[in-house]
């Protein structure tokens, strides 16, 4: 892939600031890592059956930063959680932050590579949220693009489902995806649909330059306005009777080939 990026322009649309004042982050390691980013947490609570499964490394953590903890009654952190998988920790803290573009080009510069950016289309699910961000982190991605309509944003259960990842992976809420994806284009990054239309597999795809990697909800895939803008659309090949991915799992396959195209080193 052609390396054309041009000059890099400010965001066009403000970042928003948070999701909400306060929010849940629920078990072992969402809260870790929620500790070790230094977001800002009022307290912890701990099941008092949780004491016995090496719960120690946290509380040290937590101590270091100055956040209370307090050893409650299971079902107090029943009654907290939002999630139902709390592993008997739950914290309440300020909102995640949605981050901007200028982040995103940031986090590219700092590992001195091509932007690469996923912009997640409609995801309705806060599970398959989660579980992209958290990929994205792990295969390297400067950042997750969302919609502020007909999406669901970060919340409890995505920060939980991402293992953390949320603290990590800049996440950028936009109003209008498709502007968004045009100002892209405009600084040089190439956009990749993940569809099955796609006259390519995503093996045969060169995708070692700057680009941002489209995934569709799994009820509509991406949308015609996302569509027309993409520069080619890729498949991943299905040998069963399956007809498609999950979104999630077609997002991880695709970015991990973009890790194994760009070289792998950790």
């Amino acid at each position: 892939m052609e390396n054309n990026q041009k000059h890099r322009r400010k965001p066009y649309e403000k970042a928003e600031e948070k999701t909400a004042e306060r929010m849940t982050v629920e078990g072992r390691n969402p809260v870790t890592e929620a500790l070790l980013s230094g977001q800002a947490i009022d307290k912890i609570w701990i099941s008092e059956t949780a004491k016995q499964g090496g719960i120690g490394k946290l509380t040290a953590l937590a101590r270091e930063k100055g956040v209370p903890v307090q050893f409650v009654n299971p079902k107090k952190v029943d009654s907290l959680s939002k999630t139902s998988a709390s592993q008997g920790v739950v914290a309440v803290c300020s909102a995640v932050s949605y981050a901007s573009m200028e982040d995103i080009f940031q986090h590219a510069d700092k590992r001195g590579q091509q932007p690469f950016i996923i912009i997640a289309d409609e995801i309705t699910d806060p599970h398959n949220l989660g579980a992209i961000i958290r990929s994205a982190n792990a295969a390297g991605a400067d950042g997750v693009i969302i919609p502020k309509n007909r999406a669901v944003g970060l919340d409890a259960v995505v920060a939980k489902t991402s293992a953390g990842a949320v603290y990590h992976t800049p996440v950028v809420r936009v109003t209008n995806l498709a502007q968004t994806a045009k100002e892209l284009k405009k600084q040089g990054l190439w956009l990749v649909g993940a569809d099955m239309s796609g006259e390519k597999t995503l093996y045969e795809s060169d995708m070692t330059g700057a680009l941002a990697l489209v995934v569709g909800s799994e009820g509509k895939g991406i949308s015609r306005l996302l569509k027309e803008l993409c520069d080619f659309m890729v498949r991943i090949p299905m040998l069963g009777e399956t007809e498609s991915l999950n979104a999630s799992v077609a997002a991880a396959v695709m970015m991990y080939e973009v890790l194994r195209q760009r070289g792998l080193s950790s």
